[in-house]
């Protein structure tokens, strides 16, 4: 059984404006996307400038953190030392 070939091309036609209107939609979407991703490039371009100046700053804190830590080793062996002094001190203190 055929279809009336009048049938077929409005089928046809309709089939065609379908695609034409999915294809604007797809495209629509596409444009979306491709503004979405200048805006996320944007942004990450403005990141990395902000963080390369607090780059020197960052830097600054890593040298202060590791002073620190020396200060804290040179404290602790300090109060040992201390301590041994105290002990040796008190010692000849019976004497």
């Amino acid at each position: 059984m055929r279809l009336p070939r009048k049938n077929l091309e409005v089928a046809t036609s309709e089939d065609y404006k379908l695609l034409e209107n999915m294809n604007k939609l797809t495209s629509l979407k596409y444009l979306e996307m491709k503004d979405i991703a200048i805006n996320i490039s944007r942004n990450l371009k403005d990141l990395n400038q902000k963080y390369a100046g607090l780059q020197p700053y960052l830097d600054q804190i890593n040298v202060i953190e590791e002073q620190v830590a020396a200060l804290e080793q040179a404290a602790y062996k300090l109060d040992a030392y201390s301590k041994k002094l105290e002990a040796k001190y008190k010692k000849l203190e019976k004497r």
